[in-house]
């Protein structure tokens, strides 16, 4: 038998394939290791590089075979812990990702690039200090590496730093001026004003850009800023120009989640009681519609000592999904809910309840902050029945306004209708129907709180979210401004500042760009009144 790496040494062929993978062939990378692994599968660096290999072709299983291998084989490597942690991360499996993560903090990496690495391995377990800490050793080491700028900005947005933020921000666009989400992120951690704003140096920009990210970053920038000036019609005008230049990348169709909202309409007809489910009554799940106030409702409760944030939490849809058996590129479509008739409810609850482990077993109740997770009510009623919901309603124009105004990550796989004011529009109509479907059949589950009525009456609508939760009245929650806790969304800037009612109403300014979405919801029987 020819040997698989004759007339070629393992370290030639590994050379090769680090080669590759800077260069974005994964796939000879991978071909490359596994020449290796054939001869030696123990071959600490084969698996390593099999293991980055396989995670950039988003192969998470053999990723995570490869790199937990090279991990074990050399317990020392900083870097192999690092790349194994974020592997877990990927998986969702974020209680084993944190362990890992304080392996390869425990071996002191000195290389800034893997610090900074470590530190979004942080970030993405919600260990927003840690990350913090991590991101301004990386940029100290490195100030002249934009990316380190970029993400020791983003983590003291979190912890509401926007002073220092914005210094960071303005140091890593005149290290990469093409650097194009740290002006859109600038732009957003204060008020502009007509005395100090970026609108010409935007604009110039925007009429050289020829990315479509670019056009995407440097317009909806735009639209911020005009907007904090009162020039409404022109902030719309770089609003629809920045949001067009990223939809045709995204190619969304409203028809895939018409046909989500049917299935899960068609698969809950009626929510009878299980004999078998999780019995815990730590989750509290707030959900909505996206910019709908759920991030205050979050920093309301958990300024309430026995309430921990866990963040927007995917770990839901990620165990239904493993139990179904679904492969789907997202995590619901019509195919995985129908794969579920026969899921084992308790299995689920308690799965879920264990991937937020460690950080949720910090206080007896914790928050689940997942917008979308209203598409998971008729599941989490029968998985964890003692788990309370909470749905944000806001003005139908005021929530279709404010998603289309939010520069969602581009590859987010949730906020594809974010793109185009009317297919928002579409979505929101599906959204009141399916929450009209839940309240008829979880009657009494969800708390449904208005917006509207929570910034104006915030103590009555405060002992209403407590005494829903079951929770005892605390004076803390009247003042979640003075909640030290890092803000994970795009409302990290607004919730640190005292409830206000800014926002209410906010359509109106746009009234003469919005009649054709109020002819939409109007159609479906929405009234922009509500």
């Amino acid at each position: 038998m020819t040997n698989a790496t004759s007339h070629h040494p393992p370290e030639e062929l590994l050379a090769q394939a680090g080669a590759a993978l800077n260069r974005g062939d994964s796939q000879q990378a991978g071909s490359l290791a596994m020449r290796v692994l054939q001869v030696d599968p123990r071959h600490p660096e084969a698996n390593y590089v099999a293991g980055l290999a396989a995670m950039a072709l988003r192969r998470l299983p053999q990723a995570l075979e490869h790199l937990h291998k090279a991990a074990s084989l050399q317990p020392r490597h900083a870097g192999y812990a690092v790349q194994f942690a974020r592997a877990l991360v990927r998986a969702h499996r974020t209680g084993e990702a944190l362990q890992v993560a304080n392996v390869a903090l425990s071996l002191d990496p000195a290389d800034p690039m893997l610090l900074d690495l470590l530190g979004t391995v942080y970030m993405q377990c919600h260990a927003h200090e840690r990350a913090g800490a991590l991101y301004r050793r990386a940029a100290g080491l490195l100030p002249d590496n934009p990316t380190c700028r970029f993400n020791y900005a983003t983590s003291l947005v979190l912890s509401g730093d926007v002073v220092l933020a914005e210094r960071e921000l303005d140091a890593c666009l005149a290290l990469a001026p093409d650097y194009w989400p740290a002006y859109n992120v600038r732009s957003r951690l204060r008020r502009q004003s007509p005395a100090r704003n970026h609108v010409e140096h935007l604009r110039a920009l925007a009429r050289q850009a020829d990315d479509p990210r670019a056009k995407f970053q440097l317009h909806t920038a735009l639209a911020k800023e005009y907007e904090d000036l009162g020039e409404y019609a022109k902030a719309f005008e770089h609003l629809v120009t920045g949001k067009a230049a990223n939809r045709g990348a995204r190619q969304y169709s409203i028809q895939r989640d018409e046909a989500v909202v049917e299935a899960l309409i068609h698969r809950f007809p009626e929510v009878q009681p299980q004999p078998s489910a999780c019995l815990s009554d730590e989750p509290i799940f707030v959900m909505g519609m996206p910019r709908t106030g759920t991030t205050l409702v979050e920093r309301i409760l958990s300024s309430h000592p026995e309430v921990y944030a866990a963040g927007e939490l995917q770990n839901f849809g990620v165990m239904l999904e493993r139990l179904s058996g679904g492969r789907s590129p997202v995590m619901l479509d019509a195919n995985v809910i129908d794969r579920t008739r026969h899921i084992h409810w308790q299995q689920l609850g308690d799965l879920y309840l264990s991937s937020t482990r460690p950080a949720t077993s910090l206080k007896p109740r914790f928050i689940d902050k997942l917008p979308h997770n209203f598409l998971y009510a008729g599941f989490i009623a029968n998985a964890l029945p003692n788990a309370k919901m909470i749905c944000l309603r806001r003005n139908p124009l005021d929530s279709c306004l404010s998603n289309f105004r939010e520069p969602f990550t581009e590859s987010s796989p949730l906020h594809g209708y974010s793109f185009d004011l009317l297919d928002t529009g579409r979505y929101y109509i599906l959204f009141d129907r399916l929450m009209a479907h839940w309240q008829r059949v979880l009657p009494g589950r969800i708390l449904e709180v208005d917006y509207e009525t929570l910034v104006t009456e915030p103590e009555t609508s405060t002992r209403q979210l407590l005494e829903h939760c079951r929770l005892p009245w605390n004076d803390a929650c009247l003042h979640s401004e003075h909640n030290r806790a890092p803000a994970t969304t795009a409302s990290a800037v607004q919730v640190r500042a005292p409830i206000h009612q800014a926002a209410v109403g906010r359509w109106k300014k746009y009234a003469a760009q919005l009649g054709e979405l109020q002819e939409l919801l109007g159609s479906a029987g929405i009234s922009s009144d509500r």
